[in-house]
């Protein structure tokens, strides 16, 4: 357990040095103006990490990530106001770009599984992305000329 958690915490370091220097690059965040944050997101990514190992039901430990993080910034919780002020110097698309990265990686080093999948599955997943930014533009525009904005 302990081997599990160093590498965890290493990967969680690497991967939250990428994220402070995606901010700092792209949103102009100085990287030790948002260290605190990021400690935060890391501190809380290895605490569902952990329960998910130690707790005996067959939970993805995203899921206890998720509701930890949901619990720690209920308004009226102890230090919920400094967690939700640490954690807005860290951008989500800071963070989003090193996770997309590393899923392209992924995907990548099995290609040949990839294309096991047929050609069918390309035209399905190019269906899935056309469909998913259609939505989302229909869904900005609607919210956009409802609140009077264009």
């Amino acid at each position: 357990m302990l081997k599990n958690i160093q590498e965890w915490l290493l990967v969680l370091c690497i991967i939250g040095g990428v994220i402070l220097i995606g901010n700092w690059i792209g949103y102009d965040i100085l990287p030790i103006a948002a260290l605190p944050g990021m400690s935060v997101l890391i501190l809380i990514c290895l605490t569902g990490l952990i329960i998910g190992k130690l707790v005996p039901l067959n939970i993805p430990s995203i899921a206890y990530i998720g509701v930890l993080g949901f619990i720690l910034t209920i308004p009226g919780m102890p230090g919920s106001e400094q967690i939700v002020k640490w954690t807005a110097d860290v951008s989500l698309l800071a963070i989003a770009t090193p996770i997309l990265a590393y899923a392209g990686i992924g995907i990548g080093r099995s290609w040949a599984d990839f294309a096991k999948l047929g050609w069918k599955t390309i035209i399905v997943g190019m269906c899935v992305l056309l469909g998913t930014f259609l939505g989302s533009a229909i869904i900005a525009e609607i919210t956009l000329r409802l609140q009077g904005i264009i």
